[in-house]
């Protein structure tokens, strides 16, 4: 890439996957004078991207003739955020996005960079409602949760490491509230409604990501929720309330599921995210998603 004394001077940032989170931390990364390349597979999302002033790059994190060298040689690259998304059509395994994928990125990036992977809660699996932090043992029940437990700890291992993991809860926001689909047409929720929920706002997931790239030294783990759980059966209760939706009716406790495990027994938690606050001091936008729920739902009925 041209290097110039202009370019020099200016931080450069690299999403790979900007989607519903990527995206959105690209975009503050670009308000703030930063330069920001994306990484994605679609041409249509690359020309989105070009219009928000992120500098598209079209790859396929899993092909082996991806030149990441290409993309990471950036002037000033200070941050990697990894935020790719797994799409079963794409006939790809979750090993080879989040494991392989992620190492090809790592062994391109120039130091100091500092990668920041997108993980999940889901690296534990039923703790029974118990209170899950940095510190409980992982227990994923499902690939994924596997996958993504790899792949940090293929990060915090890589000569370019530790970096930092952040295990988000789910993400909801415009255009995406859990389930809303299924209360719409009656259709029972795959769950126990008795087990919790953990969730936080999209907005103030990117939030997260970015304190944590501007932070001096974080720590390589973090847990990423509004450390408001909620049951299930209150939450899905309220928005169906709030959409008019029928209320809600849930699947049978007995039945399995892929992995033979009992359904809705595989997510029961409530996820502590008390040392993110402390080390980062980041304040919400959104601290509690069920009282967020009434606004945003008004929001999306005006859209």
């Amino acid at each position: 890439m041209n290097r110039t004394a202009g370019n020099a001077a200016r931080v450069s940032r690299l999403v790979v996957g900007c989607g519903y989170l990527g995206e959105r931390v690209a975009r503050r990364w670009v308000a703030g004078g930063d330069r920001v390349l994306g990484v994605t597979r679609s041409p249509a999302r690359a020309a989105a991207l070009a219009a928000h002033g992120i500098e598209p790059v079209v790859a396929d994190v899993t092909s082996t003739e991806a030149d990441w060298r290409r993309v990471t040689d950036m002037d000033a690259l200070s941050t990697a955020f990894w935020a790719v998304g797994f799409d079963r059509a794409a006939g790809r395994s979750y090993e080879d996005v989040h494991v392989h994928g992620l190492r090809r990125l790592l062994d391109s990036l120039p130091a100091p960079c500092r990668p920041i992977l997108s993980s999940s809660t889901g690296v534990w699996g039923d703790e029974e409602g118990r209170t899950v932090d940095e510190a409980t043992p992982p227990s994923p029940a499902r690939e994924a949760g596997r996958v993504l437990l790899a792949a940090e700890q293929m990060l915090h291992s890589h000569p370019r490491g530790p970096g930092v993991a952040l295990r988000f809860a789910g993400l909801y926001g415009p255009g995406r509230l859990p389930r809303i689909d299924d209360l719409r047409a009656g259709r029972p929720i795959d769950a126990d409604p008795d087990s919790w929920l953990n969730m936080i706002h999209v907005d103030d997931a990117a939030g997260i990501v970015c304190a944590v790239a501007a932070a001096p030294a974080p720590a390589p783990l973090y847990v990423v929720s509004d450390g408001h759980p909620v049951l299930r059966r209150d939450w899905y209760g309220r928005l169906a309330a709030l959409t008019g939706s029928p209320s809600p009716t849930w699947a049978d406790p007995r039945a399995m599921t892929p992995e033979g495990l009992p359904r809705g027994r595989t997510a029961d938690k409530r996820v502590d995210p008390a040392r993110l606050f402390r080390d980062l001091g980041v304040t919400l936008m959104y601290p509690d998603a069920a009282a967020a729920l009434a606004s945003l739902v008004r929001t999306e009925r005006a859209d």
